[in-house]
Protein backbone atom coordinates (compact mmCIF):
# COMPACT_ATOMS: atom_id res chain seq x y z
CA UNK A 1 0.00 0.00 0.00
CA UNK A 2 1.43 3.08 -0.66
CA UNK A 3 1.70 5.87 1.30
CA UNK A 4 -0.96 8.81 1.48
CA UNK A 5 0.87 12.03 0.85
CA UNK A 6 0.06 15.12 2.37
CA UNK A 7 -2.83 17.35 0.56
CA UNK A 8 -1.43 20.64 -1.00
CA UNK A 9 -2.62 23.83 0.10
CA UNK A 10 -6.42 24.29 -1.17
CA UNK A 11 -7.09 26.47 -4.24
CA UNK A 12 -9.25 29.00 -3.67
CA UNK A 13 -8.01 29.00 -0.08
CA UNK A 14 -7.86 32.20 2.23
CA UNK A 15 -4.65 33.64 2.34
CA UNK A 16 -3.48 33.15 5.71
CA UNK A 17 -4.33 29.40 6.01
CA UNK A 18 -2.54 29.03 2.53
CA UNK A 19 0.61 30.27 3.92
CA UNK A 20 0.47 28.43 7.60
CA UNK A 21 -0.41 25.25 5.24
CA UNK A 22 3.29 26.13 3.76
CA UNK A 23 5.36 26.59 7.24
CA UNK A 24 5.71 30.28 6.83
CA UNK A 25 4.07 30.67 10.63
CA UNK A 26 0.51 30.35 12.94
CA UNK A 27 -2.42 31.83 11.40
CA UNK A 28 -2.09 34.64 13.98
CA UNK A 29 1.16 35.67 12.78
CA UNK A 30 0.03 35.47 9.18
CA UNK A 31 -3.24 37.66 9.95
CA UNK A 32 -0.75 40.08 11.75
CA UNK A 33 1.47 40.17 8.72
CA UNK A 34 -1.64 41.07 6.61
CA UNK A 35 -2.74 43.65 8.75
CA UNK A 36 0.58 45.22 8.49
CA UNK A 37 0.82 45.12 4.62
CA UNK A 38 3.94 43.09 4.57
CA UNK A 39 1.83 40.67 1.62
CA UNK A 40 1.06 41.46 -1.41
CA UNK A 41 -1.59 39.09 -4.44
CA UNK A 42 -1.19 39.47 -7.94
CA UNK A 43 0.49 42.85 -6.95
CA UNK A 44 -2.00 44.47 -4.43
CA UNK A 45 -1.72 44.94 -0.79
CA UNK A 46 -3.25 41.89 0.83
CA UNK A 47 -6.25 42.14 2.91
CA UNK A 48 -7.70 40.16 5.69
CA UNK A 49 -10.27 37.29 4.29
CA UNK A 50 -8.65 37.48 0.83
CA UNK A 51 -8.40 34.15 -1.21
CA UNK A 52 -5.97 32.83 -3.41
CA UNK A 53 -5.43 29.58 -6.02
CA UNK A 54 -2.97 27.90 -7.71
CA UNK A 55 -1.85 30.91 -9.66
CA UNK A 56 -1.43 33.72 -7.50
CA UNK A 57 1.57 35.51 -7.19
CA UNK A 58 2.48 36.41 -3.25
CA UNK A 59 4.76 38.19 -2.12
CA UNK A 60 6.33 39.23 1.59
CA UNK A 61 7.81 42.21 2.10
CA UNK A 62 8.90 42.63 -1.90
CA UNK A 63 9.81 38.78 -1.98
CA UNK A 64 7.92 36.88 -4.43
CA UNK A 65 6.92 33.19 -2.49
CA UNK A 66 8.07 31.03 -4.72
CA UNK A 67 5.68 28.02 -5.20
CA UNK A 68 6.20 24.94 -3.26
CA UNK A 69 4.17 21.42 -2.07
CA UNK A 70 4.26 21.44 1.41
CA UNK A 71 6.15 18.50 2.98
CA UNK A 72 5.43 16.52 5.81
CA UNK A 73 5.11 18.24 8.87
CA UNK A 74 8.20 17.99 11.46
CA UNK A 75 7.02 18.28 14.81
CA UNK A 76 10.27 19.27 17.72
CA UNK A 77 9.80 18.01 21.26
CA UNK A 78 10.86 20.47 23.34
CA UNK A 79 11.58 20.28 27.25
CA UNK A 80 11.05 24.10 28.28
CA UNK A 81 13.20 24.94 32.01
CA UNK A 82 11.74 26.92 34.19
CA UNK A 83 13.00 31.00 33.42
CA UNK A 84 12.50 30.57 29.52
CA UNK A 85 9.55 32.76 27.94
CA UNK A 86 7.12 31.32 25.10
CA UNK A 87 7.70 34.25 22.57
CA UNK A 88 10.00 34.63 19.61
CA UNK A 89 11.83 37.33 21.68
CA UNK A 90 11.48 39.30 24.23
CA UNK A 91 12.19 43.11 25.44
CA UNK A 92 13.41 42.87 28.49
CA UNK A 93 15.82 40.64 27.26
CA UNK A 94 14.66 37.04 29.08
CA UNK A 95 15.87 33.99 27.47
CA UNK A 96 13.04 32.32 24.98
CA UNK A 97 12.41 28.74 24.43
CA UNK A 98 13.39 28.98 20.39
CA UNK A 99 16.88 29.70 20.73
CA UNK A 100 18.01 26.48 21.46
CA UNK A 101 15.49 25.34 18.12
CA UNK A 102 17.52 24.00 14.83
CA UNK A 103 17.17 26.41 11.94
CA UNK A 104 15.30 26.22 9.16
CA UNK A 105 15.17 27.47 5.63
CA UNK A 106 11.85 28.97 4.38
CA UNK A 107 9.97 28.29 7.02
CA UNK A 108 9.77 29.21 10.97
CA UNK A 109 8.80 26.84 14.15
CA UNK A 110 5.34 27.74 15.23
CA UNK A 111 4.79 26.37 19.18
CA UNK A 112 1.72 24.65 20.05
CA UNK A 113 0.34 26.49 22.88
CA UNK A 114 2.96 28.37 25.76
CA UNK A 115 4.00 27.29 28.88
CA UNK A 116 4.33 30.76 31.14
CA UNK A 117 7.85 31.26 32.69
CA UNK A 118 7.35 29.46 35.89
CA UNK A 119 6.18 26.36 34.21
CA UNK A 120 8.31 23.78 32.66
CA UNK A 121 7.77 20.42 31.00
CA UNK A 122 6.50 19.54 27.23
CA UNK A 123 6.55 22.19 24.35
CA UNK A 124 5.93 20.94 20.93
CA UNK A 125 7.16 23.02 17.78
CA UNK A 126 6.55 22.19 14.12
CA UNK A 127 6.68 23.94 10.94
CA UNK A 128 3.11 23.30 9.59
CA UNK A 129 1.15 26.79 10.46
CA UNK A 130 -2.20 24.76 10.22
CA UNK A 131 -1.09 21.50 12.78
CA UNK A 132 -0.50 24.03 15.02
CA UNK A 133 -4.18 25.58 14.70
CA UNK A 134 -5.11 22.26 15.03
CA UNK A 135 -4.00 21.01 17.71
CA UNK A 136 -4.31 24.38 19.75
CA UNK A 137 -7.99 25.08 18.92
CA UNK A 138 -10.65 23.96 21.40
CA UNK A 139 -12.98 22.15 19.47
CA UNK A 140 -10.38 19.68 19.13
CA UNK A 141 -10.14 18.94 22.60
CA UNK A 142 -6.09 17.82 22.76
CA UNK A 143 -5.92 16.73 26.46
CA UNK A 144 -2.78 18.54 28.28
CA UNK A 145 -1.75 16.59 31.11
CA UNK A 146 0.13 18.55 33.92
CA UNK A 147 1.60 17.29 37.29
CA UNK A 148 0.83 20.23 39.70
CA UNK A 149 2.45 20.53 43.39
CA UNK A 150 0.00 21.60 45.41
CA UNK A 151 0.13 23.44 49.51
CA UNK A 152 -3.22 23.09 50.94
CA UNK A 153 -6.23 21.15 52.29
CA UNK A 154 -7.57 19.27 49.33
CA UNK A 155 -10.37 16.89 50.21
CA UNK A 156 -12.87 14.83 48.04
CA UNK A 157 -15.33 17.56 47.99
CA UNK A 158 -12.50 20.20 46.56
CA UNK A 159 -11.44 17.97 44.06
CA UNK A 160 -15.36 17.79 42.84
CA UNK A 161 -16.06 21.39 42.86
CA UNK A 162 -12.62 21.67 40.50
CA UNK A 163 -14.32 18.79 38.37
CA UNK A 164 -17.39 20.50 38.59
CA UNK A 165 -16.04 24.01 37.28
CA UNK A 166 -15.73 27.06 39.18
CA UNK A 167 -16.29 30.68 37.97
CA UNK A 168 -13.46 32.69 37.87
CA UNK A 169 -12.88 36.16 35.90
CA UNK A 170 -16.01 35.66 33.71
CA UNK A 171 -15.26 32.23 32.67
CA UNK A 172 -16.07 28.81 33.50
CA UNK A 173 -13.31 26.75 34.38
CA UNK A 174 -12.63 22.95 35.16
CA UNK A 175 -10.25 20.23 35.10
CA UNK A 176 -11.27 17.59 32.88
CA UNK A 177 -10.15 15.19 35.79
CA UNK A 178 -7.36 15.04 38.87
CA UNK A 179 -6.35 12.93 40.81
CA UNK A 180 -3.80 12.90 43.77
CA UNK A 181 -0.43 11.54 43.35
CA UNK A 182 2.54 10.75 45.99
CA UNK A 183 2.47 12.67 48.98
CA UNK A 184 0.56 13.16 51.85
CA UNK A 185 -1.39 15.45 54.42
CA UNK A 186 -1.02 18.64 52.81
CA UNK A 187 1.74 19.27 50.56
CA UNK A 188 0.72 16.82 47.63
CA UNK A 189 1.28 15.85 43.88
CA UNK A 190 -1.40 16.12 41.58
CA UNK A 191 -2.34 14.62 37.95
CA UNK A 192 -4.66 17.12 36.26
CA UNK A 193 -5.95 17.21 32.65
CA UNK A 194 -7.62 19.91 30.64
CA UNK A 195 -8.41 20.29 27.44
CA UNK A 196 -9.04 24.22 26.87
CA UNK A 197 -5.76 25.37 26.98
CA UNK A 198 -7.26 29.00 28.51
CA UNK A 199 -4.34 31.38 29.88
CA UNK A 200 -2.71 29.98 33.31
CA UNK A 201 -5.96 28.27 34.17
CA UNK A 202 -4.46 25.93 36.32
CA UNK A 203 -2.77 28.08 38.23
CA UNK A 204 -6.30 30.27 38.73
CA UNK A 205 -7.83 27.53 39.68
CA UNK A 206 -5.70 25.95 42.42
CA UNK A 207 -5.84 29.48 43.46
CA UNK A 208 -9.53 30.15 43.61
CA UNK A 209 -9.51 26.33 45.77
CA UNK A 210 -7.74 27.96 48.14
CA UNK A 211 -4.19 26.37 47.37
CA UNK A 212 -0.70 27.12 46.50
CA UNK A 213 0.71 25.96 43.51
CA UNK A 214 4.74 25.31 44.00
CA UNK A 215 5.67 23.50 41.05
CA UNK A 216 3.93 22.65 37.35
CA UNK A 217 5.37 20.57 34.70
CA UNK A 218 3.35 19.08 31.60
CA UNK A 219 3.75 15.46 30.66
CA UNK A 220 1.44 14.93 27.97
CA UNK A 221 0.55 16.84 24.86
CA UNK A 222 -2.42 14.79 23.39
CA UNK A 223 -0.83 11.36 22.70
CA UNK A 224 2.61 12.94 22.94
CA UNK A 225 4.38 11.88 26.46
CA UNK A 226 7.54 14.25 27.79
CA UNK A 227 10.69 11.75 27.39
CA UNK A 228 12.14 11.06 30.72
CA UNK A 229 15.63 11.31 29.85
CA UNK A 230 14.75 14.59 27.33
CA UNK A 231 16.72 17.14 29.63
CA UNK A 232 15.66 20.30 30.24
CA UNK A 233 16.32 22.91 27.33
CA UNK A 234 16.74 20.21 24.88
CA UNK A 235 15.36 18.83 22.02
CA UNK A 236 14.18 16.12 20.27
CA UNK A 237 12.71 15.39 17.03
CA UNK A 238 9.86 13.40 16.27
CA UNK A 239 10.03 10.69 14.06
CA UNK A 240 8.41 11.14 10.43
CA UNK A 241 5.91 8.31 10.41
CA UNK A 242 4.91 9.70 14.35
CA UNK A 243 4.46 13.19 12.70
CA UNK A 244 2.43 12.12 10.19
CA UNK A 245 -0.01 10.19 12.20
CA UNK A 246 -0.17 13.18 14.73
CA UNK A 247 -1.03 15.27 11.47
CA UNK A 248 -3.78 13.05 10.44
CA UNK A 249 -5.59 12.32 14.28
CA UNK A 250 -5.72 16.18 13.93
CA UNK A 251 -7.69 16.48 10.80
Amino acid sequence: MTKKQPAPPAANARLHKHLAALGLGSRRLLETWIAQGKIRVDGRVAKLGDRVGARSRISIDGRPLRARAPARPRVLLYHKPEGEISTRSDPRGRPTVFRHLPKLRGARWVAVGRLDLNTRGLLLFTDDGELANRLMHPSFGVEREYMCRVYGDVDEAALARLRAGLRIGGELLRFDRVRRGRGDGRNAWFSVVVTQGRYREIRRLWEAAGCRLSRLIRVRYGGIELPRNLPPGKWRELPAAAAAKLARGAE
